[in-house]
């Protein structure tokens, strides 16, 4: 009997031992299972982090236009696509717009107007294509001069965001250097580069302005811009003989009034 009471004991201990080594065989698994869950959650996580990147880099570059600042910058952040592959769709929509007047645009003096207007309306908008680094092209030069720099009477021409016809007029820009000049030439293209833009006149005169400052950083900048806009003239009230003054000043130019007055000054003489 003591024997079998024995097998039975040592069965009974050996239960526990199995037991106990099932127990614990189980405790790692249960925490391999759960680092296993946690790396493919992490994974996952990274992987659908990628994904998002991906879709937003393919978004920014799909059309072109999702970074677009054409409308409201004074630098742009990316090219527009080239001339030539605007040119088709352009000309198409002309073309619409033609037979939407009641035009025939078969007809000979229209055949090629779609073609031609679309030419015209990319070279009216050429300044989406500049920017101000590279009308700069390193012309800032050391010089040992602080007296007013003014360059009168540059003309201008734009195009009217509001109703797409022409403005234009004169600009006059003034400047007080700080040991760095800018070339003459160099003021008349930073016009260029935001005149040739849709524009409404009172930012197309600040753009023009803060250009300036970033591009030799004077003691300050005075620009006074007078246009004529054809959507006043051609159609609306039809005032022939109106015009529109706008001028920011910036640093000195509106801090001090004297400074501001020889600069008018110059501006108005004759």
């Amino acid at each position: 009997m003591k024997p079998q009471t024995n097998d039975q004991n040592g069965s009974s201990q050996n239960g526990d031992s199995a037991a106990d080594a099932v127990s614990v065989a189980t405790i790692p698994t249960a925490e391999a299972s759960a680092a296993s869950t946690t790396d493919v959650a992490v994974t996952k996580n990274s992987q659908q982090l990628k994904l998002e990147m991906l879709n937003m880099e393919l978004a920014s570059n799909g059309s072109g236009h999702e970074k677009c600042t054409f409308h409201h910058d004074l630098e742009l952040d990316h090219k527009p696509p080239t001339r030539e592959a605007l040119l088709p769709d352009m000309a198409r929509s002309y073309r619409l717009l033609l037979g939407g007047l009641g035009e025939n645009p078969d007809r000979q003096g229209l055949i090629k107007t779609p073609e031609r207007a679309a030419k015209a309306m990319l070279y009216f908008t050429k300044g989406y294509d500049q920017s101000l680094e590279d009308v700069l092209n390193g012309a800032v030069f050391d010089e040992d001069h602080d007296e007013m720099v003014v360059v009168k009477d540059i003309e201008m021409f734009s195009m009217c965001e509001h109703h797409l016809v022409p403005f234009y007029g004169k600009v006059s820009i003034g400047y007080l250097p700080c040991n760095k000049i800018l070339g003459l030439s160099k003021l008349a293209r930073i016009v260029e580069i935001f005149s040739r833009r849709l524009q409404v006149q009172e930012r197309l005169t600040k753009q023009i302005a803060v250009a300036v400052t970033q591009a030799v950083q004077p003691a300050g900048v005075a620009v006074v811009v007078e246009g004529v806009h054809m959507c006043m003239v051609m159609r609306g009230v039809q005032k022939i003989n109106s015009k529109t003054v706008t001028s920011t000043m910036l640093g000195v130019f509106r801090d001090d009034p004297k400074t501001r007055e020889e600069f008018l000054n110059l501006v108005n003489s004759k």
